[in-house]
């Protein structure tokens, strides 16, 4: 329709780029504004903006129009996205915060869909607005989902946050302890998010800079081996399918270690394990396909654990006051590689087919290493301030699990 097809086939690449670049966007704004307004406000907001954006994107008359408006969506959807994960992770107790993964699984069911969708309906406006008019569905979350009562008290609303736990623990068939009526707000001036306190001291600093570069990995090697899917031939829809379904094990094998072993082994080994695996893919012979195609499943079977594993980490590693934004912030991080990725991979494979995969090989593997280098947040409760994250990162050693704050929701 746009006839993005020879020498205008690198736009295709930018109509992906533009994507990426509004998730971006949308890490530095409404990642902000989830800390400051509320993690509910802006998760309605943004599922407003993605089905509106998307059905503009659907009947764009023009590129230009569609590219505009596919980049407001990436900013919209950052927002649904990031701060979704948010709440669930800041509602539940220290115990539950596996549900977080348990959100992935459904992410995955997303993907294995998606192909069916596509072969399906014959137009790529049939699929846009198919996966944008459930987002309208969402605004009946207003009456369901509650704001978030550990953003509610670092904004000093304590009130509407033992409101929202006593509704809570009523629906569960529960009762607080006594003390929770008397929750007390410290005097302290409610500061908004800024970047710099999320380099401002030592352990936050090395966090934050693993992490943004732990999730420019997981992004680029990610989107770049589905992408890849397109130029190696063979059925695409049957394609698609299978490498979203390896990402059901994935979750599996996630959900059953790290409670027992923790996080920081599993994240550091499935980075080496899909770095190896795509460094011995690009090297095997075409003429054994079947073992070609199962080493790089191994490889996106280890990118999407360690994908999936850098959202919890995330979320566990910055204090409440921090978290949306400083999770928004870093996985900015990889929004840039969703950009990068396209270019990457469809230049470089036009010189060496393989040659991407040997890129990938190698940033998984230093990512592997670093992330060996957080502190472990196994059966710790959520930091509430940047003094508790420097404590976790210079304690833990001494105190692991027998360090714990009082958990919010601890007997929610």
């Amino acid at each position: 329709q746009y006839n993005l097809v020879c020498g205008n086939a690198w736009m295709l690449d930018l109509s992906q780029a533009i994507l990426n670049l509004g998730f971006l966007a949308g890490a530095f704004t409404l990642g902000y504004a989830a800390d400051r307004y509320g993690r509910i406000l802006i998760y309605l907001l943004s599922c407003l903006g993605v089905g509106i954006c998307g059905i503009i994107v659907a009947f764009a008359p023009n590129f230009t129009v569609f590219l505009i408006f596919r980049f407001l969506q990436g900013v919209f959807g950052k927002g649904t996205w990031m701060t979704c994960y948010v709440i669930v992770t800041e509602i539940v107790g220290s115990d539950q915060r596996i549900v977080g993964i348990v959100i992935q699984i459904f992410f995955t069911l997303g993907i294995m869909i998606l192909p069916g969708i596509a072969y399906l309906v014959p137009t790529w406006q049939g699929i846009q607005l198919a996966i944008s008019l459930p987002n309208f569905l969402f605004l009946l979350y207003y009456w369901v989902v509650p704001e978030s009562p550990r953003w509610l008290l670092t904004r000093k609303k304590g009130e509407k946050a033992l409101k929202i736990m006593h509704n809570i623990a009523k629906h569960n068939g529960k009762y607080l302890s006594p003390h929770y009526s008397e929750i007390t707000i410290s005097n302290e001036e409610v500061s908004n998010p800024s970047f710099l306190d999320l380099v401002r001291t030592p352990r936050m600093r090395r966090n934050t800079l693993i992490l943004m570069y732990a999730w420019f990995t997981s992004a680029l090697i990610y989107q770049g081996l589905v992408m890849r899917l397109g130029i190696v031939g063979g059925n695409l829809y049957l394609d698609f399918f299978i490498s979203g379904a390896v990402e059901l094990p994935a979750a599996l094998l996630i959900l059953v270690t790290i409670d027992r072993i923790g996080r920081r082994l599993p994240f550091g080994i499935s980075n080496i394990v899909a770095g190896i695996a795509c460094l011995i893919t690009a090297f095997l012979p075409e003429d054994i396909p079947w073992l070609k195609t199962t080493v790089a499943t191994l490889g996106r079977l280890g990118i999407t654990m360690a994908f999936e594993i850098v959202y919890l980490v995330n979320t566990e590693l910055y204090p409440t006051t921090l978290r949306n934004f400083g999770v928004s912030l870093c996985s900015s991080l990889c929004d840039l590689g969703g950009i990068i990725a396209p270019f990457l991979l469809f230049r470089l494979a036009a010189i060496w087919l393989e040659l991407p995969l040997i890129i990938f090989s190698i940033l998984a593997v230093v990512c592997g290493v670093l992330v060996l280098l957080l502190p472990e947040t196994k059966g710790i409760s959520l930091p509430e301030t940047v003094e508790d994250v420097e404590q976790l990162s210079s304690h833990f050693g001494k105190c692991g699990k027998k360090r714990k704050h009082q958990d919010t929701n601890s007997y929610i």
